[in-house]
């Protein structure tokens, strides 16, 4: 057995090189060399590694330093840049209290963490104890004693509290992971069996254009000047009988110079042969739904039996009509066959990149597990075919909410209407480009439903439909996938977390911080597997936009002023040099004589691009209070969690409050102009 001291005695204190000091000190095995069979070390080398070490750790902090100051030269920059114009003031004066409320409960939790990390500093660098309470004779000082006063309150009456909060929104969060987990297994079940929806029948006899139906094509718009001339024309490309096709251009504009523009478009299509008309509203009253409503009060739309509907920046192919019309053949019983959504701009910069991951999961999962298990899902606004009986047996387009796709699929349903979903039909459109633009949509997105189930549940709950399809509706269409997700991932990722790292008592598991949401983004991005390499942003991301949804969701839960904004989503007007050819040659098959040709046309649309990137934008860089709390508050409870020695709890507060920090410096994405 080896001996638990050892005791040398040196004769030649002088003879001792750094060598043996260092192996004698680390406890090295080996036993001390002779001071002559080791080769000593020069004062010289001795003073050249300690100038190396000082220069390394003052190279260390000169990097900090000038990435430090690097950073808050960015930082004031864009503070000084983010300065609104008047009528964002003006906007900003009449935005509601309740908007408000929770920037100021961020501001106040920030102010209270930033306290009680002072504090446990204080605690820690004192060798107070930080997790049991000591007997009273060995506190010493006012301070140390309201420290452990502290903790006992803490003990007894706040982490029981946290605890019972945390473990709700775990139960919640469970569920919905469940819930995802079974929409992935459902649509490993569709592709393992190839499961797609039949057509009934044979095709139409093209020898006969009077056996193909009427179908109306209605492009609702307004100020779209960047995608309105791709989109009718698109339009005007589809493959149908032009006796038994109607194109009508709904738009909203407000300005004189666009509606112009369009009128002249949409004249310039019709001297081709398109049957194609032009629809302006003086008073725009209802947004989209009002508009589609107008149009539908046409007297010629009782000649129509379909009405496809196609947003301004969608351009479909020309077989679209082909491909989704048929499913309506032999099935009196199916009122909308929606198509899936395909996007030009994908990879244009992170933000869209993460938008797809999004909408991938959307389409590929969700929309098709329902249409193919429940013959329903939310109508998605746009690239869709509803049979027009449907629409007025539900009751048409209303404007009692800022989502009335979703409401006329839901009246629809509760009206025993079937709806399609083609996952192999798509219809290319664009993502937004800008944060603020992506900020505005998903407000909508997510405060709309919450405004809708205030107003269906009584219908729900009094409809025919069977009881499974009224829980399917109230439990997972609405509640779980509506409310009960943006709620637990702001309250759980936010709010709960942070505030462990202050009550240890209360801490969250790992699992519920890391295995389980990195197993459910992993899930998530399936659909778009070449987004894996952005599966953590992803991660971070989604928790970034969860105060904007949670947000969305309670405006629209309790009807607050905010939950009636409608913002026409900022577009680009993007298209590849071979769309614009393809379009091109398309037209020039339709009207050979009249049309120009496509090296022409691309020519001109070369020459509008130039001028218009040579006008010079001013570019808007903007501030996000909500997400500069949060981020600051993160990074707090990150600190908090360096004198705990969390370690995965640090990394994930790190890296999430870097995430908030750069979308609240509107860092990511395109910048408006």
């Amino acid at each position: 057995m080896a001996p638990s001291s050892v005791v040398v005695t040196i004769e030649k204190p002088n003879n001792l090189s750094v060598v043996q000091i260092n192996a004698a000190t680390a406890g090295d095995d080996s036993p001390l060399l002779p001071a002559d069979k080791q080769k000593a070390a020069s004062p010289k080398q001795f003073t050249f590694s300690i100038l190396l070490k000082i220069y390394r750790a003052f190279s260390c902090i000169s990097w900090l330093a000038v990435g430090s100051n690097s950073l808050f030269k960015s930082i004031k920059k864009r503070v000084s840049q983010s300065e609104a114009s008047a009528d964002e003031v003006e906007e900003q004066d009449m935005e509601p209290r309740s908007r408000g409320k929770l920037y100021n409960f961020i501001k106040a939790f920030l102010a209270i963490s930033i306290g009680a990390l002072v504090v446990e500093v204080v605690a820690h660098y004192n060798k107070w104890n930080l997790n049991l309470v000591q007997p009273p004779w060995e506190v010493q000082g006012l301070v140390q004693w309201s420290y452990m006063a502290w903790l006992s309150f803490r003990l007894d009456y706040i982490a029981p509290t946290v605890m019972m909060l945390s473990q709700f929104c775990i139960v919640l969060f469970l569920i919905q992971s469940l819930d995802r987990l079974v929409l992935c297994l459902g649509c490993f079940w569709i592709k393992f069996k190839k499961l797609k929806p039949q057509i009934n029948g044979d095709d139409y006899d093209v020898e006969d254009p009077s056996s193909f139906p009427m179908v109306l094509v209605q492009i609702p718009m307004c100020n779209e000047r960047e995608v309105y001339a791709t989109s009718i024309g698109a339009a005007c490309q589809l493959d149908w009988p032009r006796d038994r096709l109607l194109i009508q251009v709904l738009d909203d504009s407000d300005d004189p110079n666009l509606q112009l523009m369009i009128n002249e478009e949409v004249h310039s299509w019709r001297q081709k042969g398109i049957n194609i008309i032009y629809r302006h509203r003086l008073i725009r009253t209802g947004y989209k739904a009002g508009n589609l409503k107008s149009a539908m009060g046409c007297d010629y739309v009782q000649d129509y039996e379909f009405v496809a509907i196609l947003d301004a920046d969608f351009q479909p192919n020309p077989d679209f009509l082909q491909l989704t019309i048929p499913h309506f053949k032999g099935k009196p019983e199916v009122g909308l066959v929606q198509a899936r959504w395909s996007f030009v701009n994908k990879d244009e910069n992170l933000l869209s990149r993460l938008q797809n991951v999004n909408l991938c999961f959307h389409f590929e999962v969700e929309q098709q597990v329902n249409g193919m298990f429940l013959n329903f899902f939310g109508f998605n606004g746009t690239a869709g075919v509803w049979r027009i009986k449907a629409l007025e047996d539900s009751g048409g387009w209303l404007e009692r909410t800022t989502v009335e796709d979703m409401d006329i699929a839901v009246r629809a349903h509760l009206n025993g209407w079937k709806f399609v979903y083609l996952n192999d039909v798509k219809v290319l459109c664009e993502l937004p480009e800008s944060y603020e633009a992506y900020k505005k949509q998903q407000h909508r997105w997510h405060s709309g439903p919450m405004q809708l189930f205030r107003l269906c549940l009584p219908a729900i709950l009094k409809s025919k439909i069977s009881m499974w399809k009224k829980a399917n509706l109230i439990f997972l269409f609405f509640l779980l996938r509506k409310l009960i997700l943006p709620f637990y991932s702001f309250t759980l990722f936010c709010i709960i977390l942070p505030l462990t790292m202050f009550i240890p008592e209360a801490e969250l598991p790992l699992w519920v911080i890391c295995y389980v949401p990195i197993f459910m983004s992993f899930l998530n991005i399936l659909p778009s597997p070449k987004s894996f390499p952005f599966l953590v942003p992803y991660l971070l991301f989604e928790n970034t936009m969860s105060v904007t949804k949670f947000n969305a969701m309670v405006s629209g839960l309790f009807q607050l002023g905010s939950s009636y904004e409608w913002v026409v989503t900022k577009k680009t007007g993007r298209s590849s040099e071979s769309d614009l050819l393809a379009l091109a040659e398309r037209e020039s098959k339709l009207a050979p004589a009249t049309s120009e040709s496509g090296l022409e046309l691309l020519s001109k649309l070369k020459e509008v691009e130039a001028e218009v990137a040579g006008a010079p934008k001013k570019k808007k860089n903007r501030l996000y209070k909500k997400e500069l709390g949060l981020a600051f508050l993160l990074l707090t409870a990150a600190a908090r969690s360096l004198l705990s020695a969390h370690g995965v709890h640090f990394y994930f507060l790190l890296f999430q409050g870097l995430s908030f920090l750069v979308v609240g410096l509107d860092l990511i994405g395109e910048q408006v102009s």
